[in-house]
């Protein structure tokens, strides 16, 4: 297995994406496999902002697999974790690093444990799908390490069993999960509609409402959308195939009108799809359907939308500004509807910071003195919710995962495989 000691440690590190669905993903044909009942398609946001980084390391030292999630050891006993590590092992490849003296023939890696470690730059289970780009991260990066020869598209079908929504983080850009037709699963896969650079002029804020652990998971909640809703079955059959091609051609000529009707039109239905099931299930709160009427309120003021906004399974809301205008006057709205609680700005708007200081707002003062929209008529007061957002996320549709070879970004230990 190697020359020598056998103390080794060898290590891989990649970074890979979240994505945000604007043909939602609700419901499986399948829960073993993670098969859809409809076809969903995503931007996959700047990984400079949202990500997973994993480190995932291999030693005859290891004398079992260990998982550190955000520098927490967690469990890897569960059913998606094993079938993605069932799946990458069963195709791993022969494996040399000759400055170390390292040899790992195919039939080793059965018989070596593995030590992960991930960490994701945004809260976990918030509705942010940390889950996609954490199992993303997961099978891509043990796929680097294993020297898979499998393309992104089949890898997309092992991440793909780890959580549904990560088959489409294995892409930057516009990604389409095809829900297939086999029983066995092996065309669900991920394709790439078009890259990052395609529609560049796109900006994207998010409003972190809450970042706390939502009450009904996405798995049992579909699990009982499926069970209960008879408007499921109606939007798989007869409304997401349509929209599929809508949103298909609206992307491909960069249409934002389309694009956003499509956006909130698809949003809008997946939670009333989630109103319909029994019992029924809350995703959006107050603060969401204040951001809705808002972001409503203004397209319909201006000659063509300004903004798409879109919300998967918590309330937070995404919205994809059709430029870099339009996305200065939707923070400048948003700042004067949700001010923040402190005197901390800086916190209070993360990622892209430059996007506040094109709309002006270089400090709390600039926020005090915001004008209200002009679509509010001027007899009627507006309200402001101060507090009711956590903070804003400044991004943009971004690349897909990459390897990091800058020893200094791996959160495991290169002599002893542990977290740093």
């Amino acid at each position: 297995m190697a020359n020598g000691t056998e103390n080794w440690v060898m290590m891989v590190t990649a970074q890979t994406p979240t994505n945000i669905a604007v043909i939602k993903y609700w419901g499986k044909r399948d829960e073993t496999l993670i098969l859809p009942v409809n076809d969903s398609i995503s931007v996959t946001l700047d990984p400079a902002h949202l990500c997973t980084t994993t480190t995932v390391a291999v030693s005859p030292t290891f004398q079992q697999d260990r998982m550190w999630l955000n520098g927490k050891e967690i469990s890897l006993s569960g059913g998606r974790f094993q079938s993605c590590l069932r799946e990458i092992r069963s195709r791993a490849c022969d494996v040399e690093d000759k400055k170390k003296g390292i040899k790992i023939s195919k039939e080793d890696w059965g018989k070596l444990h593995l030590h992960i470690a991930s960490y994701n730059n945004f809260p976990t289970a918030a509705g942010l799908a940390s889950s996609a780009a954490g199992l993303a991260c997961f099978v891509y990066s043990l796929g680097k390490l294993m020297n898979l020869k499998e393309d992104e598209s089949q890898l997309s079908a092992i991440a793909r069993q780890g959580s549904g929504s990560a088959c489409r983080s294995l892409y930057g850009g516009f990604v389409k999960w095809i829900m297939g037709k086999e029983e066995n699963g092996s065309d669900s896969v991920a394709v790439q509609l078009a890259d990052e650079r395609h529609w560049d002029d796109l900006v994207i804020i998010i409003a972190v409402v809450s970042s706390r652990q939502k009450e009904t998971s996405s798995t049992s909640g579909m699990r009982e959308t499926v069970e209960t809703s008879l408007l499921l079955q109606h939007r798989a059959k007869e409304i997401v195939p349509k929209r599929i091609l809508q949103m298909e051609e609206a992307i491909r000529n960069r249409d934002f009108a389309s694009f956003s009707q499509l956006t909130c039109n698809d949003s809008n239905q997946f939670h009333a799809v989630c109103l319909d099931t029994s019992p029924p299930i809350f995703y959006m709160n107050d603060t969401s359907h204040r951001i809705i009427s808002i972001i409503e309120k203004w397209n319909r003021s201006e000659e063509s939308p300004q903004v798409a906004y879109t919300f998967d399974a918590g309330p937070n809301a995404v919205l994809i500004a059709r430029n870099r205008k339009a996305a200065t006057h939707l923070i400048q709205r948003l700042l004067y509807y949700f001010p923040p609680n402190s005197d901390d700005l800086n916190s209070y708007i993360i990622g892209d910071k430059s996007i506040a200081k094109d709309a002006g707002i270089n400090g709390i003062p600039d926020v005090e003195a915001l004008p209200p929209p002009p679509e509010i008529k001027d007899n009627i007061p507006s309200q402001k919710y101060k507090g009711d957002v956590s903070y804003f996320i400044c991004t943009r549709p971004g690349r897909g995962p990459v390897l990091l070879s800058d020893e200094s970004q791996a959160l495991l230990n290169s002599e002893n495989g542990l977290p740093k």
